[in-house]
């Protein structure tokens, strides 16, 4: 399952992630509000862990921009702030739980897993489209029209990153991050190649292509360069 972390501590948001990893989520990470608003919009999440002093725009609107769109994956709210009209505040704007920092990672997961289960009786959704080309995330297998195509696991990890956010540019950086884990290394040419073998298989042998190269910038999933 996919989480989203919108935090802009550097330590702690690491601590977060790494430990909910190890717990078996997949995470996407925000350092602002702004950007954790557009991850909660256009992704699919289990839950949201959402501080509440962030900068560009701090967590209280994020999660109050949230519900006013209609997204209802349950929110964690972090913070600093302990007293009752803080709490009271959060719930109110939307928030499901509050947990107040410091905090331990174990409290936080088990916070995180309650919401899950309460959420319970929302059925996830696992089959990602763009027109013909769709992503069966719990059979991990993809198709474009009635063709079936074989992704390798890091390709296929690829492909969803790149459907979750389609129609916006993401950078190489970002796919590092989300996809590899790890922070980018301007020299090696990993993305690129991984980016050219997963056009060979969802792109060439079709007459509309999907995969756009931004130049300078990073790459697109859309039907439109």
């Amino acid at each position: 399952m996919r989480l989203l972390i919108v935090e802009d501590d550097v330590r702690i948001a690491s601590f977060i992630h790494k430990g909910l990893k190890e717990a078996g989520f997949v995470v996407d990470h925000s350092d602002n509000g702004e950007v954790g608003l557009d991850y909660a919009i256009s992704g699919e999440y289990g839950a949201a862990i959402i501080d509440l002093m962030l900068p560009r725009m701090d967590g209280l609107t994020v999660i109050q921009q949230m519900r006013s769109m209609g997204v209802k994956i349950p929110v964690l709210i972090l913070s600093a702030r302990d007293s009752v009209d803080d709490r009271v505040r959060g719930l109110q704007s939307g928030g499901d739980d509050y947990l107040v920092k410091p905090f331990a990672f174990a409290e936080l997961l088990a916070r995180v897993q309650a919401l899950i289960r309460r959420a319970g009786s929302v059925e996830e959704t696992t089959l990602l489209r763009l027109e013909d080309l769709t992503v069966d995330l719990a059979r991990r297998k993809v198709s474009r029209g009635p063709e079936n195509i074989e992704l390798q696991p890091r390709e296929f990890e690829l492909l969803v990153y790149l459907i979750r956010h389609a129609g916006r540019v993401v950078s190489k950086t970002m796919i590092m991050e989300n996809v590899w884990d790890y922070s980018f290394d301007p020299q090696t040419n990993v993305v690129e190649s991984r980016v050219c073998r997963l056009r060979d298989k969802i792109d060439r042998p079709f007459s509309q292509r999907y995969i756009h190269t931004v130049r300078g910038v990073g790459y697109k999933l859309d039907l439109s360069p």
